[in-house]
């Protein structure tokens, strides 16, 4: 602590004592947790905010980021560009540069996944009663699903990237809903990086993306629900620096008992995925990715699934239907990032091999 300087009676100087002062301490980041509403769910953010940021600041500019991709990517938007897209007449349409980012990237996975993901499911997603305008359950004819199925294909589709234009054969409709949450939770962490914010946890509808610690040094943790929608907790994971998406038929569903139909549609049969897979989460550095990824490996199923992750070194949990209980299992790469935490032993994943 400083030394206060002491004087002498009388004619005697009193000794100079020189007073060195260290740097004041910084100080703390106020704490702030704000929410929203956005593509049909909720948004919410947790951030240390540094000297002179303010959460309204940061509301706004996560809550524009977030709009922004629905003006683009909403199918439920009448006016947005994906709906001016699925409306056109055959010929080429410019993108706005998220739109083409988002789409470019769903056309490279469909191409890489044989076809298990498709950014024009659209017409298969509505016949289904998952779309836009849902209505209640009953599923389509099998002349319905054909009918749909002649309007997808993601060949179908071409990118000019020069142009940043995409082509419209005449009938096409996207569906980007599988990849766009995920895009738009990079936007909103994007949104706070510009403002000098360092230390966020960003969450839209359940698919999260992490930078720096909290501001007590530890890690922000996650954590990966049963999927039973009991809410209780298979895993809790730490995550900095990170981004994690989970894919799964347990909130999101029709029908009951055996007509009880998942909403992710395999494009390649035209149906609702009826696998044992209950849920997928992938860890990734770009939450776009991550989402995309984790509907990809849901719709692969378990043995083509946790092929397709292990040769693409991809860090994925899979929870698992046997008869009566769940099985996790998780890829390499996640497992080397479970076994961090103390409270998830080893034997707690099967180890893919």
């Amino acid at each position: 602590m400083p030394v206060a300087p002491s004087y002498a009676r009388g004619g005697t100087a009193a000794p100079v004592v020189r007073v060195a002062y260290g740097a004041m301490p910084a100080p703390l980041p106020t704490l702030a947790a704000l929410a929203g509403a956005t593509m049909g769910t909720t948004w919410s953010a947790r951030m240390a905010l540094p000297a002179g940021c303010r959460d309204d600041a940061a509301r706004r500019a996560v809550q524009a980021a977030l709009d922004e991709v629905v003006a683009q990517m909403s199918t439920w938007e009448s006016v947005s560009d994906i709906t001016r897209f699925n409306q056109a007449a055959p010929g080429w349409l410019a993108l706005p540069d998220g739109f083409f980012h988002v789409l470019h990237h769903a056309m490279v996975l469909a191409e890489d996944s044989g076809g298990a993901y498709d950014p024009t499911v659209g017409p298969l997603v509505n016949a289904w009663g998952f779309g836009p305008h849902q209505r209640a359950f009953e599923p389509p004819s099998p002349a319905a699903i054909d009918a749909a199925r002649a309007r997808c294909g993601w060949q179908r589709v071409r990118l000019d990237t020069a142009r940043q234009a995409a082509y419209q054969p005449g009938g096409a409709y996207l569906d980007l809903s599988s990849i766009a949450k995920g895009y738009g939770v990079d936007r909103a962490a994007l949104a706070l990086d510009a403002l000098g914010i360092t230390q966020y946890l960003v969450e839209v509808g359940g698919e999260l993306r992490a930078r720096g610690k909290r501001p007590d040094g530890q890690p922000w943790r996650v954590a990966i629900e049963v999927p039973d929608a009991s809410d209780d907790h298979a895993l809790a994971l730490p995550l900095q620096d990170l981004s994690i998406a989970t894919s799964g038929d347990y909130r999101r569903h029709a029908g009951s008992g055996d007509a009880r139909y998942a909403h992710t549609i395999d494009p390649r049969t035209g149906r609702p995925v009826r696998n044992n897979v209950a849920s997928v989460s992938v860890l990734h550095p770009e939450c776009m990715q991550a989402d995309a990824l984790a509907t990809v490996l849901t719709v692969l199923g378990e043995a083509d699934g946790l092929a397709y992750a292990r040769r693409r070194h991809l860090a994925a949990l899979f929870i698992l239907r046997d008869a009566h209980d769940y099985r996790v299992v998780a890829t390499p790469a996640f497992q080397a990032l479970a076994q961090t935490l103390p409270q998830n032993p080893p034997q707690a994943l099967a180890q893919v091999r």
